[in-house]
């Protein structure tokens, strides 16, 4: 690799879920219009969103109450004022809340969630040679090879490795060789990405958008349980 590879990414390399405010206030407001009794399923972190601050949008487009996961996050939540539930069954469209794609993959509305890591480095790869933990994959024909934050660890699943992708500057690479518990090894071919580049695993408004359905197909685990396990584990922050 051209630059020195920490032994443990630092905090500000680490993979991030990066909530965007306004994708939350719109998907909150378009699941309270569609209907039902206004319960909306905040549970496991609201689907790893952030249990108080889904809840406050929620509540502030008109929702009733959200369900939580037990008496520990009803007691918080109505500290800061905002009914909870733990009995009673949620009835908005979580697909509208969250901006998720449908088991077709078409979104109704934007991600509320982006899944991205940084470029860590970057290395030439010769035709014939191997890619991560037992060279599942041998590049084609030479090539470059970027380094990127994001593991099994934070929830890029293993099954992951050669075969989804990710968005770097507006442009969609595929994921070479097995995911690492950190990071993982994507083809850039003869991309020019700077270290430090932002790489978008799935969300925000570019290629990558949608990317959740891809990971969902190739994993066999729903949308759901995907967004749950990722945005628990990684850094949370916020964007517009």
């Amino acid at each position: 690799m051209n630059e020195p590879l920490p032994a443990t990414p630092s905090r500000s390399a680490m993979l991030r879920s990066l909530i965007s405010r306004s994708a939350l206030e719109d998907g909150a407001a378009a699941a309270v219009a569609a209907g039902g009794a206004g319960i909306a399923d905040l549970r496991r972190d609201a689907w790893g969103h952030g249990l108080l601050d889904v809840a406050r949008a929620v509540v502030s487009a008109g929702a009733r109450g959200v369900r939580v996961d037990g008496e520990a996050e009803t007691a918080l939540l109505r500290a800061e004022g905002l009914e909870a539930t733990c009995t009673e069954a949620p009835d908005l469209d979580p697909h509208l809340l969250y901006g998720l794609p449908d088991g077709d993959g078409a979104l109704v509305g934007a991600p509320v969630m982006r899944v991205a890591g940084r470029v860590l480095s970057t290395k030439d790869i010769a035709a014939g040679g191997g890619v991560s933990y037992g060279y599942i994959h041998r590049a084609p024909e030479d090539s470059r090879l970027a380094l990127v934050t994001g593991g099994y660890a934070q929830g890029v699943v293993r099954a992951l490795g050669s075969r989804a992708s990710v968005e770097i500057d507006g442009l969609v690479h595929p994921i070479v060789g097995r995911i690492a518990m950190d990071v993982c090894v994507v083809d850039i071919g003869a991309a020019d990405v700077a270290l430090g580049a932002e790489a978008t695993y799935f969300g925000g408004r570019g290629p990558m958008r949608a990317g959740a359905a891809e990971w969902a197909r190739i994993t066999g685990m729903g949308v759901d349980e995907l967004v749950a396990v990722v945005g628990q584990r990684t850094e949370r922050s916020w964007e517009a």
